[in-house]
């Protein structure tokens, strides 16, 4: 058991939670909490840590048990001081994995999608979101509406950020996303494949449930406080609002992108275009 916080172990864990930097150099992240460790995909495991009294707790339970799903794994245990010290949350659950980061090429599933003649891909573009609630709520959300991935900039907050990562729920696992130097390149690739882009601006717009989206589409999200770039906002179709009632003049980015997201899966259900099951 590892009992101080000057062991290099524990710093190299840590540096990993707080720096992207060293997330990016390494291409790994990290992961906390029971839920996040049920789900994370077996191949992407790199390490596992848990706290003394976590494994006081969970290794000795049945089959189906947390402390069963443990014993797959070879895991190193914290004093609850040092895992603490390790951990991003106030008050840890007791374990934590090093993951290692998924990689997807834009092309090549854009590609797949695209062969497969039942298939209306369906995607989410953000430009420089800054707000890791606002970027993990967004997966979350897109994987619930049956998005197929959600392409952003360079610029937009780090998606391996512990805050971000903690929003996704889990979606994470299950989303494909893909970082871009140039939004308007991928949004001309896009359209050059015949997915249709839909911007949510305000200028010469129409209201956000008129456009079709039974077939491929793509929604552009802009920066909480600036919006899109005008640049940006010219390579779309088309561009789309939500009406607001009362004094309120719009809604924050994942609330924005959930509304639209929606929408288009609200018109393919009706359409039967999409493979999406209800309860």
């Amino acid at each position: 058991m590892i009992s101080s916080t000057a062991n290099s172990r524990v710093k190299r864990l840590a540096a990993l939670v707080q720096k992207a930097k060293m997330r990016r150099e390494e291409q790994l992240f990290v992961v906390e909490g029971v839920r996040m460790f049920r789900e994370a995909p077996p191949e992407w495991v790199r390490e596992v840590y848990v706290s003394e009294s976590f494994l006081n707790k969970y290794q000795h339970r049945g089959e189906d048990s947390l402390g069963e799903l443990l014993n797959n794994y070879r895991y190193e245990i914290l004093s609850d001081a040092v895992f603490q010290k390790a951990s991003d949350t106030q008050t840890p659950q007791g374990v934590l994995c090093v993951l290692a980061m998924p990689r997807y090429e834009l092309e090549d599933c854009v590609e797949q999608w695209m062969a497969d003649a039942g298939k209306m891909p369906l995607l989410v573009l953000l430009e420089d979101l800054q707000d890791p609630g606002n970027l993990g709520t967004i997966l979350r959300a897109g994987e619930g509406a049956g998005v197929d991935g959600i392409i952003m900039t360079r610029q937009t907050v780090d998606l391996f950020n512990p805050k971000v990562i903690r929003a996704t729920m889990g979606s994470i696992y299950r989303m494909p996303f893909f970082v871009v130097d140039n939004l308007g390149t991928a949004i001309a690739y896009l359209k050059e494949k015949g997915i249709a882009v839909y911007a949510a601006h305000l200028e010469d717009s129409v209201d956000y449930d008129a456009p079709d989206y039974t077939t491929p589409a793509a929604f552009l999200i802009g920066n909480e406080g600036s919006g899109l770039r005008r640049e940006t906002a010219q390579c779309a179709a088309q561009y789309v609002k939500i009406p607001m009632a009362g004094r309120v003049e719009s809604l924050n980015a994942a609330a924005a992108a959930a509304v639209l997201m929606y929408e288009a899966a609200r018109q393919r259900r009706r359409n039967g275009s999409d493979s999406m099951v209800s309860d």
